[in-house]
C-alpha cells in the first residue's frame, strides 16, 4: 500500500478527528479467518525485504524507511493477486471502513503502523469468533482420559513471536516517539533500534502527534481486550501504554496564548476523559506489582530528549506526572493487598520474581532496599483521610507480610514487614500499639489473668481457648519482630512486658514436651531480659520465679496443652476436687518453674542479670526478716472475729510461702550457677554489702548461724581483696571444708584476676608452684582451679603471660604429688589451646615433656592427663595444626601410636584414640582439601 498523495491526505483529514474509540466490534464474515493467514500477514509486514539485514529490527535509517514502503507494497500486492488471501482482504476492508483514525500518512512509519493495527484487530475479531464457534466434544467415560482439545483460538509459539514482533513495532513507532521529555524511557536508552526510529518519524505529516499516540493507545486496549493478546500487550508494553495515557489524559493543555509544539498538540476533553477511564482500567486490571513497578519508573524520570527529538539531555519526569504517579502509587497503597503488591513490585525487580535464582539472593542480601519500601510504607500518603485511617487499613497488610510462605521472596518480606513495623512503632508508638501490637499479642492475650474468659459453667472443660496455629503464628511474629528485629523500643518492651509470664509458663510446659515454640519462647525472654532496663528485668523475673503475684500470667481457668500438629494450643482447665493431688501439682509446678527459669538465666550471662538477681532475691531475704513484725498485722486478742483470724492465718501463709520461696530460688542458683554468677566487681561489692547487712540484722536479732559466719568471713575477705588486695584472703577461704565457700573463692580470684592480672598472676603462680608442704595438695589443687579459670577467661590476652604460665605448668608436671602434676597438664592444655600459633617457640618444649611424661610417669592418671594435653592441642588448632607443630607432628603420632599398643590404663589408650582421630581428620582436609567451585575476578590495574 502507497502513501497516498497531499489531496487524498486533505480528504480525509477529518477522519482522525473523531473518537478512535469507534472502532467498535460488529459481526463479522459467518466464517473467521484462519489465524494462519493473519500471521502470515503480519510476517509480510515484518520481513527484512531487500535489505541485507536478518531482521527489520536491525535495519538502519534509509533502508528501514525503503523497507516499510515495500512491505507495504507487497501486502497490497498479495491481496490483489492471491486468491487465498481473499476472506482476509475482505475481513480488512471491514475494519477500515470501521476505523475512523487515519491510516495512510505521508509518514510511511505510520502508515506502517496503521495496517499493523488493522491486522491486530482482524486477528482479534477472528479469533473471538473461532472461540464463539468451538463446542468441545464432551469426554467418554468409557475411553481412557485424554487431554483436553486445545480451542482453536489458541496461539502457536511461533505465531505468538510474530504477534509480539508486530506488537514491538506499534509500540515503537505509535506510543514511544511521541512521549514528552521525561516522560517513559526514551527509545535512544533501550536499543540502537530505538535511536534510528527517533529519526526517521516525520512529526510534521499527518496526522498529529498527540492523535497518533492517541490512536495506538486506545486500539492497543481494545486489542487488549481478548484474554491471550492482552496477556502479550500487557505483559510487556503496559509501561510504554500507561506512560502515553498519562501524557493523553493528565498532561496541562497548553494555554491559548501560547504557541503550539508538535507534541503538545491538544485533544478533545471527551478524548482526554477517555484516556483517563483507559488508565484506570488497566491499572485495575494488570498485576499489581508490574503496575507498581511501572509507575515507580514513571515517577523517577530518566534521561530522556528534548523536544526536537535530535540531542539527548537528563530530563526530570515533568511535575505533574510525579505528582500523578505519587497519587496512583498511593491509591496501590491503600487498596486491599495493596502493601504486598507494592512491596513486590519495587522488590521484584532485584530478581525475587518467579525466576528466582541467584538474583533472589542477591536482593534478599540488599537490605538497603527493604529499608527504604519500609520507610515508604511507615509514611502516611497525603491522599489518606487521616493518620488513623492510614494506619487502621495498613497495619493488618503489615502483619500479612510476616506470613508470607514463599522461601523465594520470604526473608525481604519479613524484613520490610519487621522495619516498618520498628519504624511505625518508634514514631507513633500509641497508634501503633493499637494498630499493630495489640493484633500481633490477641492470642496471648486472650489467654492471660486480666482477659475476660468465661466460667466454667459456660465453657466445659477442654473447650480451646487458642488454637495451636494462632499461638504458633503470635510467637513466630514476636520472635522475628522483637528478636530478630532487634531494636529495643520502648513501646515494644511495654506492650510486651504484661504478657512476659505466660511466655515463661508456656516456656516451661515445651521443657517437659516436645513443642516446635521451645525455642521462640527462649529467644524471646532471653532477649526480653537483656534489653529490659536493670529495674524492670528484676522485677520481671521476680515474678516469674513466683515471687510477685500481681503480675499478669496464664488466666487461672486455662492450661496448656499438647496439641494434634505437634504444637501447643490453651484449654479450658478440667477441674480437679483432690486437694492433695492440687498442692501436689502446684509445689511441682514451683519447683520446675525456678529451675527453669535458672536455666534461662545461665544463658545470658555476659549481661549481668543473673547475678544482680542473686543479690536482689538476698536483700528481698533481708528485708523480710527486717520487717516481718512490722508488716504483720497485730494479733486478735479475741476468737469473736473469725474473719479476721482468718485474715491473719493468710496472710501469714502467704509470708512464709514467699520467704521459702525466694530461698529455693537462692538456693538453686547457688547450685547451678555458684561459679559464675558474678561477671563484674560492682556485682561482688553489692553481694558484700548485702551479706554485710544480712550479718548486722543478725547481731540485732542475736541470731547465730554457721553459714552466715562463713558467708560473712568470705564477704571481709572479698572487701580486704578489693580494698587492698589481700588475694591471700582468698587462698585462705579457699582451704575450707565448706564447698560454697571454697568455690566462691575460687570464682572471686578469678574474677579480680581478670581485671588485675599483673597484681593478681604473681601470686597465685607462686602459691601453685611452692612445694607440697608449704601448703595442702587440696589447696594446691583449687589455685590450679582457679588458674585455668583465669586462662578461659583471659582468652586472646592469656598470651602475654604465657611465660611465667608455661614454665609454672612445666614444672609441676615434674612435681612429686601426682594429682599435682595431672593439675599442672589439664592447665598446660588449656594454654596451649588459646596460644595458637604463639605456642611455635615452646613448642618443642611442650612436646618433650608430654612423651616423657605418657611415656614413663608412674600414674595412670597423670599419663591419661598427658595424653589428653594431645587431645586438646590437635583440637584446639584444627587446620593450623600442619602449620604449627610441623616439626613435632611425626612424635606426637608415635607418641599416640605407642599409647595405643603398650598403654595398660584403657582411658589413656581411648585418649590417644581420640587424638589420632583428630590428626586423621587434619590430615585429609590438608591432602584433600574440599573442592570448591569458584570464579576469580581480577581487575587488572
Amino acid at each position: 500500500m502507497a502513501p497516498t498523495s497531499g489531496r487524498d491526505v486533505g480528504r480525509r483529514r477529518g477522519c482522525w478527528e473523531r473518537n478512535a474509540a469507534a472502532v467498535m466490534a460488529v459481526p463479522g464474515p459467518p466464517e473467521p479467518v484462519a489465524l494462519e493467514r493473519i500471521v502470515g500477514a503480519l510476517k509480510l509486514l515484518l520481513s527484512p525485504g531487500g535489505s541485507d539485514s536478518s531482521s527489520l529490527q536491525i535495519a538502519k535509517h534509509d533502508v528501514l524507511l525503503d523497507t516499510l514502503k515495500s512491505n507495504l507494497l507487497a501486502l497490497d500486492k498479495k491481496f490483489e493477486e492471491d486468491s487465498q488471501w481473499t476472506e482476509l482482504k475482505i475481513l480488512r476492508e471491514e475494519i477500515t471502513s470501521r476505523a475512523e483514525w487515519l491510516q495512510n500518512s505521508l509518514d510511511v512509519t505510520w502508515s506502517f503502523t496503521s495496517q499493523l493495527l488493522v491486522l491486530l484487530l482482524c486477528l482479534k475479531q477472528s479469533m473471538v469468533l473461532l472461540a464463539a464457534h468451538f463446542h468441545p466434544p464432551k469426554p467418554n467415560p468409557r475411553t481412557a482420559e485424554a487431554a483436553p482439545v486445545l480451542s482453536p483460538d489458541t496461539l502457536s509459539i511461533s505465531q505468538q513471536k510474530t504477534v509480539q514482533s508486530a506488537l514491538q513495532f506499534v509500540v515503537t513507532l505509535g506510543i514511544c516517539p511521541f512521549l514528552l521529555s521525561g516522560v517513559g524511557v526514551p527509545l535512544r536508552c533501550r536499543t540502537e533500534f530505538g535511536a534510528v526510529i527517533q529519526d526517521v518519524v516525520s512529526f510534521a505529516a499527518a496526522p498529529s502527534p498527540i492523535h497518533r499516540l492517541y490512536t495506538s493507545c486506545i486500539v492497543l486496549l481494545d486489542i487488549a481486550k481478548h484474554m491471550s493478546l492482552g496477556s502479550l500487550i500487557l505483559s510487556r508494553h503496559f509501561g510504554d501504554i500507561a506512560a502515553g495515557l498519562c501524557q493523553l489524559g493528565f498532561c496541562p493543555m497548553k494555554r491559548k496564548d501560547e504557541p503550539a509544539k508538535p507534541l503538545q498538540e491538544s485533544l478533545k476533553e471527551e478524548e482526554r476523559t477517555r484516556a483517563r477511564k483507559a488508565l484506570q482500567t488497566i491499572l485495575d486490571q494488570v498485576y499489581q506489582p508490574l503496575v507498581v513497578r511501572e509507575l515507580i519508573i514513571l515517577q523517577g524520570g530518566p534521561p530522556q530528549t528534548d523536544s526536537d527529538m535530535k540531542t539527548q539531555t537528563s530530563a526530570r519526569a515533568p511535575a505533574w506526572l510525579r505528582r500523578l504517579c505519587g497519587q496512583l502509587l498511593s491509591e496501590r497503597l491503600m487498596k486491599p493487598h495493596g502493601v504486598q503488591a507494592v512491596v513486590r513490585g519495587i522488590l521484584e525487580g532485584a530478581g525475587a520474581g518467579a525466576a528466582g535464582g541467584a538474583g533472589a539472593e542477591a536482593a534478599a542480601a540488599d537490605w538497603r532496599k527493604c529499608d527504604m519500601v519500609a520507610k515508604i510504607l511507615a509514611s502516611c500518603p497525603q491522599q489518606s483521610l487521616s493518620l488513623e485511617d492510614y494506619y487502621q487499613r495498613i497495619c493488618p497488610q503489615i502483619l500479612d507480610l510476616l506470613h508470607i510462605q514463599d522461601k523465594l521472596v520470604a526473608r525481604q518480606f519479613q524484613r520490610v514487614a519487621t522495619t516498618t513495623f520498628l519504624t511505625m512503632t518508634r514514631e507513633h508508638p500509641q497508634l501503633a500499639t493499637k494498630h499493630l501490637l495489640q493484633p500481633m499479642l490477641e492470642p496471648i492475650h486472650r489467654c492471660s489473668s486480666v482477659a475476660e474468659v468465661s466460667s466454667e459453667r459456660e465453657l466445659p472443660p477442654g473447650t480451646i481457648v487458642v488454637k495451636e496455629e494462632e499461638l504458633s503464628c503470635c510467637l513466630e511474629d514476636v520472635f522475628k519482630v522483637f528478636v530478630v528485629g532487634n531494636e529495643p523500643v520502648a513501646a515494644l518492651l511495654e506492650s510486651f512486658l504484661p504478657y512476659l509470664g505466660i511466655v515463661f509458663s508456656l516456656y516451661c510446659f515445651t521443657r517437659q514436651n516436645v513443642s516446635p515454640l521451645r525455642s521462640f519462647c527462649q529467644e524471646i525472654l532471653l532477649w526480653m531480659l537483656k534489653k529490659l532496663e536493670r529495674k524492670a528485668a528484676l522485677s520481671s523475673l521476680k515474678a516469674l520465679a513466683g515471687l510477685d503475684k500481681s503480675v499478669p500470667s496464664l488466666h487461672p481457668l486455662c492450661e496448656f496443652r499438647a496439641a494434634s500438629q505437634g504444637s501447643t494450643m490453651v484449654t479450658v482447665k478440667e477441674t480437679n476436687s483432690d486437694e492433695d493431688e492440687v498442692l501436689y501439682q502446684k509445689v511441682t509446678s514451683e519447683h520446675g518453674q525456678v529451675e527453669f527459669l535458672v536455666d534461662l538465666l545461665s544463658q545470658c550471662q555476659e549481661c549481668g542479670v543473673a547475678g544482680d538477681f542473686f543479690i536482689c532475691c538476698l536483700e528481698e531475704l533481708t528485708h523480710v526478716a527486717a520487717e516481718n513484725k512490722a508488716r504483720l498485722p497485730p494479733q486478735p486478742l479475741s476468737h469473736e472475729s473469725l474473719l479476721a483470724l482468718e485474715e491473719y492465718q493468710s496472710f501469714l501463709v502467704e509470708e512464709q510461702e514467699k520467704e521459702l520461696l525466694t530461698l529455693q530460688v537462692v538456693a538453686v542458683l547457688c547450685e547451678r550457677m555458684s561459679e559464675t554468677v558474678f561477671t563484674s566487681i560492682t556485682q561482688v561489692v553489692e553481694f558484700v554489702a548485702a551479706t554485710l547487712r544480712r550479718a548486722c540484722l543478725s547481731l540485732t536479732q542475736e541470731l547465730e548461724s554457721a553459714v552466715e559466719a562463713q558467708t560473712l568471713s568470705m564477704s571481709m575477705g572479698l572487701v580486704a581483696a578489693i580494698l587492698g588486695g589481700a588475694v591471700q584472703v582468698f587462698l585462705e577461704n579457699m582451704e575450707h571444708e565448706d564447698t560454697f565457700v571454697y568455690l566462691s573463692a575460687i570464682q572471686g580470684v578469678a574474677l579480680l584476676a581478670d581485671i588485675y592480672p599483673e597484681e593478681i598472676l604473681p601470686s597465685l603462680l607462686a602459691q601453685y608452684g611452692n612445694s607440697p608442704g608449704k601448703h595442702p595438695p587440696e589447696t594446691r589443687m583449687k589455685v590450679g582451679e582457679a588458674l585455668m579459670r583465669i586462662v578461659r577467661a583471659l582468652g586472646d590476652m592469656v598470651s602475654k603471660y604465657r611465660e611465667p604460665l608455661i614454665h609454672t605448668f612445666l614444672r609441676g608436671a615434674k612435681d612429686l604429688d601426682g594429682s599435682h602434676r595431672a593439675s599442672s597438664l589439664s592447665n598446660l592444655g588449656e594454654l596451649c589451646q588459646r596460644l595458637h600459633f604463639l605456642l611455635g617457640p615452646v613448642v618443642h618444649e611442650v612436646t618433650s615433656c608430654l612423651i616423657a611424661v605418657a611415656k614413663t610417669d608412674p600414674e595412670a592418671q597423670v599419663r591419661r592427663a598427658a595424653i589428653h594435653v594431645v587431645v586438646l592441642l590437635l583440637r584446639g588448632l584444627s587446620q593450623k595444626a600442619t602449620e604449627v607443630l610441623r616439626d613435632v607432628l611425626k612424635d606426637l603420632y608415635h607418641l599416640l601410636k605407642h599409647v595405643v599398643h603398650f598403654e595398660p590404663d584403657e582411658a589413656a589408650r581411648l585418649h590417644a584414640q581420640l587424638a589420632l582421630e583428630e590428626l586423621d581428620e587434619i590430615m585429609r582436609s590438608f591432602l584433600f582439601p574440599p573442592q570448591k567451585l569458584e570464579k576469580k575476578i581480577v581487575v587488572l590495574p
